[in-house]
């Protein structure tokens, strides 16, 4: 659905759009999937999206930063040969049909 931005330009449009016919301007960021960047006087000046992409685009975000820190947190944790792991879990097993 929504790509990042830096990977394709986006749409731009002059600022005049949104006060000469906001409820057309309105529709179509309702319509793309993507950013459109407003200029002002030829200079970008805002970014302009549709809500649910930028929901979907903060999901994302969100997500991302999480699995980065569950691979951070991975990678500095001592490791535990599977064997083991495996052997330990047999063992809890055990007890608890002992008990």
């Amino acid at each position: 659905m929504y790509s990042f931005i830096g990977a394709k330009a986006l749409t731009a449009k002059p600022s005049s759009i949104i006060r000469s016919d906001y409820n057309s301007f309105s529709s179509m960021c309702r319509e793309m999937d993507e950013p459109i960047l407003i200029t002002r006087n030829g200079e970008s000046d805002l970014v302009v999206m549709n809500h649910e992409v930028y929901n979907n685009m903060i999901d994302r975000m969100s997500l991302t930063i999480e699995l980065l820190e569950a691979d951070r947190d991975l990678k500095a944790a001592p490791s535990i040969p599977a064997a083991d792991v495996f052997t330990g879990l047999r063992e809890m097993i055990h007890e608890q049909i002992q008990s």
